[in-house]
């Protein structure tokens, strides 16, 4: 099972220095990969009609594709991950072409997360339709594999036109792997016939296993192999508490999550510093990489 990290990125701050050391630091401890978080836009939790979303326009969100393309010339190893890019709120075609970049200037080392998103607010401001998001999503990844995979594509769908044309460079991955982020029954479906992995936010695996259960069976009514698709957990850093991670970790092992990320956000760390002070404890008692330097 890989181990990775969540980027902090409500916490960090905008230091381009820090992210540096932070995506240098995390490839030198021996985790695999770093996921991010996606929103273009926060709202006035004041406007007309109030607010009810975990995150305001005072939330830091940078672009995952700019933050992995900065993070991938600093580093050789680390994998990313975007967890989860809100896709149908964007142009298919533009996607394909920013993950295919990234991509390739990763070298390879891309996993897309993609999903369907809450914030009504957000495709009001980027003039897609909040209503169909979930029709719309599957023509996208079917459109943005084509995309990856041919040079030139030629396209009529429901909700896309490409007249003979195609993206340049394709990516290093043929297709890009697309895992699902949700967790509603249409969510797990398509994880089974159409996804390369499921990205989990339940807490613990025993509070994922009803999910894991369905996507078992539509798994089984696909005729999908079950092991080509992965489980990406988040564990909490919490208290600090290396009997905790363990168990989470083992727990996640026996229901056959294949990535796990260590979230430090939310514990009331105010500096870059305590985030990376904290991954460094954390690996140095779970024994990932290469503790000896």
């Amino acid at each position: 099972m890989q181990i990775g990290v969540v980027y902090p990125q409500t916490e960090f701050g905008n230091d381009r220095v820090a992210i540096r050391d932070y995506a240098q630091m995390v490839e030198e401890l021996g985790f695999s990969h770093i996921v991010a978080y996606d929103h273009v836009l926060g709202a006035n939790p004041d406007r007309p009609g109030g607010w009810k979303g975990p995150y305001t326009y005072q939330s830091a969100f940078q672009s995952p594709f700019l933050l992995f393309s900065f993070m991938a010339a600093v580093t050789e190893r680390l994998g990313f991950a975007t967890e989860i890019i809100i896709l149908p709120q964007r142009q298919t075609a533009l996607v394909a072409k920013q993950a295919a970049t990234l991509d390739v200037l990763c070298g390879g080392r891309l996993r897309l997360g993609v999903g369907l998103g809450w914030n009504k607010i957000e495709y009001v401001a980027l003039g897609q339709n909040f209503h169909d998001r979930g029709k719309r999503i599957e023509e996208q990844i079917a459109l943005m594999r084509q995309l990856w995979t041919e040079p030139l594509v030629e396209y009529s769908g429901h909700w896309h036109t490409i007249p003979d044309a195609g993206i340049n460079p394709l990516p290093l991955q043929r297709p890009i792997p697309i895992w699902f982020g949700g967790h509603a029954d249409p969510v797990f479906r398509r994880v089974a016939t159409i996804g390369d992995g499921w990205m989990s936010n339940h807490k613990t695996a025993r509070d994922a296993a009803p999910a894991l259960d369905k996507i078992k069976h539509f798994l089984e009514e696909s005729g999908k192999n079950p092991t080509s698709v992965g489980i990406e957990a988040r564990i909490s850093y919490g208290d600090g508490n290396p009997a905790s991670w363990e168990g989470l970790i083992r727990d996640w092992q026996e229901v056959g999550a294949t990535h796990i990320s260590i979230n430090t956000m939310s514990l009331g760390f105010q500096s870059p510093d305590q985030h990376m002070e904290a991954l460094k404890g954390f690996a140095a008692k779970i024994g990932i990489g290469d503790q000896e330097d």
